[in-house]
C-alpha cells in the first residue's frame, strides 16, 4: 500500500478531508443535497519550521487537528441549526453570531482537553494510588494505572457509541477510511470500490490515541518522584513529549510494513471496530465528494500504479 498523506475526520452528517494545507468539508444537508466548502487551513504555528521537526511537529499537528476539527464540526452542525429556524440575520447580527460561535468553540475545546486530562491521565493515577497499601511496588501500581487508563478509554468509546448521532458519525468515519484505502490500494474512487475497501486505517485518530496510551505507559515508569501532586503535574507536563512520540509512531505506521510496527498498530486497529461502522452508499458519496475537492486521486493512481 502506498501512503497518500490525505487524512480526514467524520462530522455531523459529513466528512472533512485534508491534503496539505487544503481541506474540504462535504455535508449531506437535510434536503438531501451535498454542500461542500473548500478552504485553506493556516496553522496556529507561525514559524513553519516547528511543524517539520520530528517529535516536535506532532504536538502542533495535534493542536491544529483539534482546532480544524472543531471548526468543521460546527460548520456541519450549522445546517441542522438552520433547519430549526427561519430567522434571517443582518450582516451585523451575523458577525456577532460568528464571534459568539468562535467563543463557544474555544471554550468547548479547552473544556474538552481539561476533561480528557482529568479522565485519562489524572483519574487513573489516583485510582492506582488507592491500592498503595495492597500493592507496595511502584512498578505494579504503574501497570495498574495503565490498565485503568485503557479500560476508561474503551469504556468511554463504548458509552458514546450507544448514542444515535455518534453511531452515524462512526458510519461517516468508516466512509472516510474506506475512501482513503480505496485510493491507496490502487482502485478507482467510486461507490462500488469504496464499499469493498477496509474501514480500518493505520493513520486513524483512534490508533493515534492508542499510541498515546502505549507511550504514556512507558513514560510514566520514569516518573519516580515521591510527591503525589508532582507526579500528577509531571504526567500532564510530559503530554507534549508523549504526543510527539505518538505522532512519529503513527506516521511511521502509515507507511511501514515493519512487523514490529504492525504489531504495535493492532490494538488501535482493533479499537477502530468500535469507532468505525459500515456506511451507507449516500455516506460514501459524501466522502468521495470531499476527497475529490482536495486530492487528485486519478493523478495519484497513475503515478503510483500506472494503470489509470
Amino acid at each position: 500500500m502506498k501512503s497518500s498523506n490525505i487524512g480526514g475526520q467524520a462530522l455531523l452528517e459529513g466528512i472533512m478531508m485534508k491534503n496539505g494545507s487544503n481541506y474540504a468539508v462535504a455535508v449531506r444537508k437535510p434536503d438531501g443535497e451535498i454542500e461542500v466548502q473548500v478552504d485553506e487551513y493556516k496553522s496556529i504555528v507561525k514559524w513553519e519550521k516547528l511543524t517539520k521537526i520530528p517529535f516536535v511537529r506532532g504536538v502542533f499537528n495535534f493542536i491544529d487537528s483539534l482546532v480544524l476539527g472543531m471548526k468543521t464540526l460546527m460548520f456541519s452542525a450549522s445546517f441542522y441549526e438552520e433547519e430549526e429556524t427561519d430567522i434571517v440575520l443582518t450582516k451585523e447580527e451575523a458577525e456577532k453570531q460568528q464571534k459568539k460561535e468562535d467563543l463557544i468553540m474555544t471554550i468547548t475545546m479547552i473544556a474538552s482537553v481539561v476533561i480528557a486530562l482529568g479522565l485519562f491521565m489524572v483519574l487513573p493515577y489516583f485510582i492506582s494510588s488507592l491500592f498503595k497499601g495492597i500493592i507496595p511496588s511502584r512498578f505494579l501500581r504503574t501497570v495498574l494505572e495503565s490498565v485503568v487508563r485503557i479500560a476508561l478509554f474503551i469504556g468511554y468509546i463504548l458509552a458514546v457509541s450507544k448514542m444515535k448521532d455518534i453511531q452515524r458519525t462512526f458510519m461517516y468515519h468508516g466512509a472516510e477510511h474506506k475512501c482513503i484505502n480505496c485510493i491507496e490500494h490502487g482502485m478507482e474512487l467510486n461507490v462500488e470500490n469504496v464499499r469493498k475497501s477496509s474501514k480500518q486505517h493505520k493513520r486513524c485518530g483512534t490508533s493515534f490515541l492508542f499510541f498515546v496510551m502505549f507511550v504514556s505507559i512507558i513514560v510514566c515508569f520514569f516518573i519516580t518522584v515521591e510527591s503525589p501532586i508532582l507526579r500528577v503535574v509531571l504526567r500532564i507536563a510530559l503530554l507534549p513529549v508523549i504526543a510527539g512520540i505518538s505522532y512519529e509512531l503513527i506516521k511511521l505506521a502509515g507507511s511501514s510494513e515493519n512487523p514490529i510496527i504492525g504489531l504495535l498498530s493492532k490494538p488501535g486497529l482493533a479499537m477502530q471496530n468500535l469507532t468505525t461502522k459500515e456506511p451507507t452508499d449516500d455516506m460514501i458519496e459524501v466522502a468521495i465528494k470531499a476527497v475529490e475537492e482536495v486530492f487528485d486521486w486519478k493523478g495519484y493512481l497513475k503515478e503510483n500504479f500506472g494503470e489509470h
